[in-house]
This record gives C-alpha cells, sequence and structure tokens, in this order.
C-alpha cells in the first residue's frame, strides 16, 4: 500500500466508523463501544506509518507527499481533492489520532452509562476524522469542509448536557464566536486563490515565493480573523473558557488536538502568505502577546478546575502565535505537539478529580483532605503534567516553550527571518513576544501552582467523599499520556529534521529568564496559599455533594448544573482562602469574569441585534401584516356587499338591468352631445 493510500484511509477511517455509530448506535449498542474505537485506533496506527515512511520533513531534504485529483470544474479557479503531507502535516495527524484514541477510549468508562453515548462516539469520531482532512489536505476549499464539520460537532459535543442552560448557552456561543471568525476567513480565502490562481497551497506558496501578492495585507488580516476564532485567540477567545460546560473528554479533545490546533497549524501551513506583509506579523504579535498576558490573569482567578484549564489553553495558544508572529513555524508546532500531549493529560485527570471530589470547584477541593490519596494515578500524572505545562525542567514543555522563547530572542535581536519568507521579521514583533512570553511564564507558573495545591492539598476539617474507584480504562489513559508528557522533550535534536530545520534547542539567556520567572512564580503562589490557607475554615457557598455511586459524567453534569459560582460571576462568590485573590487583588474581579468581553460583545452586538430583530418583528406585524389582513377584509366586505345583491327576486334583477341599460344610454348620449360640440 503506497503511502498516499494510507494517508487517505486515516481519515476516512473515522469519518466510516462516525457514520455506522450514527446509524447502527440505536439499533445494535453492542457495536457502539468497537465502531469508536477500532477505526481511530487504525487511524492512528496509519497515521503512524505515514510519518514513518516520510521520514522526516524539509530539514532532511525529504519531498513532501503530494496528490490530487480534480473535484469539480469551477472555472478559473478549480478545486482540487488533495493532499499534501510535509514533516508538520505528518507529525500533527499522529498528534491528532492519538488523542482521539486516548478520549475513546477514556469515554467508554467516563461516558458508561450515558444513554446519549452513541451519538457522542460517533460526533467525536468524525470531528477527529475533519481535524485530520484539514491537517492531511493540499487545496484550501477541502481544507474549509474540515474547517466546518469541526465547527458543527463541537456545537453538539458542547451541548451534550443540553438539559443544563449553561451547555446550550455554551455550545450556542461556541458555534456563534466561531462562525463570527469564519465570515472573514472565507473571504480572505477567496481573495488569496484569487492572487494565486488556484486554491491548492503548493500553488499558493509558489505564487508568494516568486511574484508575491497582489494585496498580501488584507488577504493575511481576513485569514487571521477565522484562526482567532477557531484558535480562541483575543479578541475571539470567550467561547473556549464557557465550552468546559460539555464533557470533559470533549474537552481534552478540543484543546489538546482539534479545533482550537486548527487555526495554528493553518497559519504553520501558510505562514509565506502571512509573513509578506509586515503589518500582518505585527498584528499577529500584539494578538499573541495580548492573549497570553490575558488568559495568565484570567486563570489565576478560575474557581472551576476546567476553566483554570481553558484558560491556560488560550494562553498556550498564544505562545504558538507567537511563535509564528516571528517567524519560526518549527517552534510553533513543536509547542503545539508537546502542548496536545499533556493538556489532554491534564483535562483527562481533571474528569477523574471532578469524579473523586464531587465538585468541579477549586474553594471546595481546598477544604477537602486527602483528594490526592484517593486518587493516586491522577494525582501523580497530573502534578507532571502541571509541571510541564509550568515549563519546568526537564519536561516536555519546558522544551517546546523555550523553542518559542529563543524564535522571538532571535527576532528581537534581528538575528532571525521567517522561512521561505520574503522579508525579515519585525523587531517590533519579536520583542513584543518575548516581554509576553516571559510575563506568561511567570503567571502560568502561578496558577498551575495554585490549582495543585487547591485540587489535592486541601486543609479542611473533613476528609474527600469517598465516590468509589474510577474505571480502570480511565486511569490506563492517563499513563499513556504520561510518557510523551514526560520524554517528548528528547526529540529535540531530530524534529529539525521533520520541519524547516531550524535547531529547536533551547538558548541559555531564555532558559534561564523562563525557568527564573516560573520559579518566582511557583514560589510566590505558594508563599500566598500558606497565607490563606487559615481562612479555610468554612465551606464555600456553591461546594456540591454528589451520590457516591454516580458515574463520573453524572458527577460532572450536576457540578455544572448547580455549581452557577463556576459558570457564571465567579467574583459573585468571594473566597478568602483563595491566594488567586490575594495575589490579584483589585484585578481578581475582573480577572474571574474574563475582564468583561462577554459584557463589550453583549453591549456592542447582542443587543443591536436584538433590537434590530425587535424592529423588524414590529414592522412585520404593524406594517406588513396590517396591509396583508387590510388586503383580506376589502375582499370580504366587497364580497358581502355582493351578496347582498344575490336576493334571488326577478323582478329586482330586471328593474336592475333595465336601470343600468338607462344608465348606460344616458352616458352615451352624453359623450356623443359632446364630442359633437
Amino acid at each position: 500500500m503506497t503511502t498516499t493510500t494510507t494517508a487517505v484511509l486515516v481519515p476516512l477511517l473515522p469519518f466510516l466508523g462516525a457514520l455506522a455509530g450514527l446509524l447502527l448506535g440505536r439499533r445494535a449498542p453492542g457495536f457502539v463501544r468497537p465502531l469508536a474505537i477500532l477505526p481511530t485506533v487504525a487511524a492512528a496506527a496509519l497515521a503512524v506509518v505515514v510519518a514513518v515512511s516520510q521520514g522526516g520533513g524539509a530539514g532532511a531534504g525529504k519531498t513532501p507527499v503530494d496528490a490530487a485529483t480534480r473535484l469539480t470544474p469551477t472555472g478559473s479557479v478549480p478545486i482540487d481533492l488533495a493532499l499534501h503531507i510535509d514533516g508538520f502535516a505528518a507529525l500533527v495527524a499522529v498528534l491528532v489520532a492519538v488523542v482521539a484514541c486516548c478520549v475513546q477510549l477514556y469515554s467508554t468508562g467516563y461516558l458508561r452509562d450515558d444513554p446519549r453515548y452513541p451519538s457522542y462516539a460517533a460526533l467525536v469520531s468524525l470531528f477527529t476524522a475533519a481535524m485530520l482532512l484539514v491537517v492531511y489536505s493540499g487545496d484550501l476549499m477541502v481544507l474549509l469542509v474540515g474547517w466546518e464539520i469541526m465547527g458543527i460537532c463541537s456545537y453538539f459535543l458542547v451541548g451534550h448536557y443540553w438539559e443544563t442552560e449553561a451547555a446550550r448557552s455554551a455550545s450556542l456561543k461556541a458555534f456563534l464566536v466561531t462562525k463570527l471568525g469564519d465570515v472573514p476567513f472565507l473571504f480572505g480565502i477567496f481573495a488569496l486563490a484569487a492572487d494565486a490562481g488556484t486554491f491548492r497551497i503548493t500553488g499558493i506558496l509558489k505564487t508568494v515565493a516568486v511574484g508575491g501578492l497582489d494585496h498580501p495585507t488584507l488577504i493575511a488580516l481576513l485569514l487571521l480573523a477565522g484562526v482567532a476564532g477557531k484558535s480562541a485567540q483575543f479578541p475571539l477567545h470567550t467561547w473556549l473558557p464557557d465550552a468546559m460546560a460539555g464533557p470533559t473528554p470533549v474537552s481534552a479533545l478540543i484543546h489538546a488536538a482539534t479545533m482550537v490546533a486548527a487555526g495554528v497549524y493553518f497559519v504553520a501551513r501558510l505562514l509565506p502568505v502571512f509573513a509578506a506583509s509586515a503589518t500582518a506579523m505585527v498584528v499577529l504579535a500584539v494578538m499573541a502577546a495580548a492573549t497570553m498576558v490575558g488568559s495568565g490573569l484570567a486563570a489565576l482567578a478560575q474557581d472551576d478546575i476546567k476553566r483554570v484549564l481553558a484558560y491556560s489553553t488560550v494562553g498556550q495558544l498564544g505562545y504558538m502565535t507567537g511563535a509564528l508572529a516571528v517567524g519560526d513555524r518549527g517552534a510553533a508546532v513543536f509547542h503545539l505537539l508537546s502542548h496536545g500531549a499533556f493538556k489532554a493529560l491534564l483535562f483527562l485527570a481533571a474528569g477523574v478529580v471532578i469524579h473523586a471530589a464531587g465538585t468541579n470547584s477549586l474553594a471546595a477541593m481546598s477544604r477537602m483532605r486527602g483528594l490526592a490519596r484517593r486518587i493516586p494515578d491522577a494525582y501523580w500524572t497530573m502534578t507532571v503534567a502541571l509541571l510541564a505545562l509550568a515549563a519546568i525542567p526537564p519536561f516536555a514543555g519546558f522544551f517546546s516553550k523555550e523553542a518559542v522563547l529563543g524564535a522571538a530572542e532571535h527576532a528581537a535581536t534581528g538575528h532571525a527571518t521567517a522561512s521561505g519568507t520574503l522579508a525579515a521579521v519585525p523587531t517590533a514583533a519579536g520583542w513584543t513576544v518575548l516581554i509576553a512570553g516571559l510575563l506568561t511564564a511567570l503567571l502560568t507558573a502561578g496558577y498551575a501552582t495554585r490549582l495543585w495545591l487547591l485540587a489535592f492539598h486541601g486543609k479542611g476539617p473533613e476528609p474527600a467523599p469517598d465516590h468509589g474507584k474510577q474505571p480502570v480504562v480511565m486511569n490506563a489513559v492517563l499513563w499513556v499520556l504520561f510518557v510523551p508528557t514526560l520524554a517528548l522533550g528528547l526529540t529535540t535534536p531530530v524534529l529539525p529534521d521533520w520541519f524547516d530545520g531550524r535547531s529547536l534547542t533551547p538558548t541559555l539567556t531564555t532558559s534561564v529568564l523562563g525557568t527564573g520567572v516560573a520559579l518566582v512564580g511557583a514560589l510566590i503562589t505558594y508563599g500566598a496559599w500558606r497565607h490563606t490557607t487559615a481562612l479555610a475554615a468554612r465551606v464555600p457557598l456553591g461546594a456540591v455533594a454528589v451520590d457516591p455511586d454516580a458515574a463520573p459524567a453524572d458527577s460532572e453534569e450536576r457540578a455544572i448544573a448547580t455549581h452557577a459560582a463556576a459558570y457564571g460571576d465567579n467574583a459573585g462568590a468571594p473566597d478568602p482562602a483563595d491566594p488567586g485573590r490575594l495575589l490579584l487583588g483589585p484585578l481578581h474581579r475582573p480577572a474571574a469574569v474574563g475582564f468583561h468581553f462577554d459584557a463589550v460583545y453583549t453591549a456592542l452586538f447582542v443587543r443591536p441585534v436584538r433590537a434590530a430583530a425587535r424592529l423588524v418583528r414590529f414592522l412585520d406585524r404593524e406594517v406588513v401584516d396590517t396591509y396583508v389582513h387590510g388586503a383580506g377584509t376589502a375582499s370580504r366586505w366587497l364580497g358581502a356587499a355582493v351578496r347582498r345583491a344575490q336576493t334571488g327576486n326577478v323582478q329586482t334583477y330586471l328593474g336592475a338591468l333595465l336601470a343600468g341599460s338607462l344608465v348606460l344610454a344616458v352616458a352615451v348620449v352624453l359623450v356623443a352631445t359632446g364630442t359633437g360640440a
């Protein structure tokens, strides 16, 4: 079997599994789990085969795999069903498939008693197939198909607990905000194809390298709008924290390997297009910097354990877009790979923690003693994942984050140009990313330490509730993801061969600065926690206690439904024992509610749209309906008048006929007389 055939099967198998699951889920429930797991496992194995056969990327002189067939003639710009597999695509596909396998396996235990599991599993498979299509696609229109399928899958999966208001609102918000970015994204694709004369990625890159684009800045900015929506970057980041209302495995899939990774991957694939405009690179750098710092502050103020991780994802995606802003897509994709491993581990471990504690509230967990002893697998694996998140050596997150900071340092000092681009990276972009990256490293270590201390080292008077042991498959998946979280940094010397050949080895300056500020952030947070621990004398309002025999998914659903502070106004439930409140001071309240971006969007968009809808409804009811009803009333009155004339009396009819004839005769005489005169 050729590499092309193998690559075609990678997205096709999960798609067929999703189709079969939707058709047979209700009729043959015994086939649901095999149809969810086996195609995804097979796709992961084939993705590894494709990566091995690729054997390296541009850095090793390996020619990318390109294959295409004309899908349909569309006039001047045809659409091709095309594959383009280079080192970036090969490794990202492995990440997507492996994380999807872990999510499907984990879900068999987490949602074991969920009546909607068949549709859930099928949608996860479809989600996976759509992301793999984005990764392997060599044509932008085909890529757009996978891009949009992921959007509708996220709508259904985030709203899985549709009985809760939080899930319904979050799914609708995720769909609308991402669509807000997709509209200019679509125009950007059309403009790019018009300038390049093709939708094929290879043709576009060749055009950029040879002759350039006619409107590079306009195209890049339009495309960045879609990237900001999909990858939850400032200012279209607000949907991602609310999306935590979905099941934890869905959160792991969205945050680690699909959807939010699609925007970063898209920019990495078409980086020369963006680098052709210095304005676009500076905008990308500013967007990344605002995203990193803002999300770090917001994460430090969250009470819901999953919302902390959600804002963490927003910030780590900011690191990736920052690497792209300084022209190093190798560093960006390296961080995408390592982040995918440890973030999937963090979310799946959080699912175990929520089930064991019976709540998603860190404030409630901080009042529980012995939670770590009840869930040792989640405790140890999550500890390592948090160390990777905080970029503490020798874990994977350290190497990938330092690759980003090293690239920013080179750009800031004028020693780097974007590989394959026509212009040098603006120095302003380098300094913006470098300074914001170091500040974010401080904040990341702070909220990671806070989460670890509050979740696992509670000082309350009552022991953690005993909700029974978690299914073995859930703990097994944690240890599978533990391996790349711990060891992916060892691939630093060989990864450049898969990418552009640029070194990913951490530089001394940024390594010392980055690790130093991370340790400072962790120590400051620990000191604040020691100071506030004495205030944890009572259980805060909103703590949830669920049925000890409840399944993990039931625990989470009840926690979402009953702990309003976690999904509403966090600042409305003050917890003096929270070190984040002490560290942020007056910033805590705005940070807890995401710096009021939702309120701003409500004032700018939601209220005007609702007002316009009310106006249209008024005009339809009071103006259009009035004319329609008036026409009907006039016809009814005319009919009534005519009906009264139909008496059935022959004499009346003859009299009316004679009177009418007389009137006509008089009229004729008058007209004739007037004419003669």
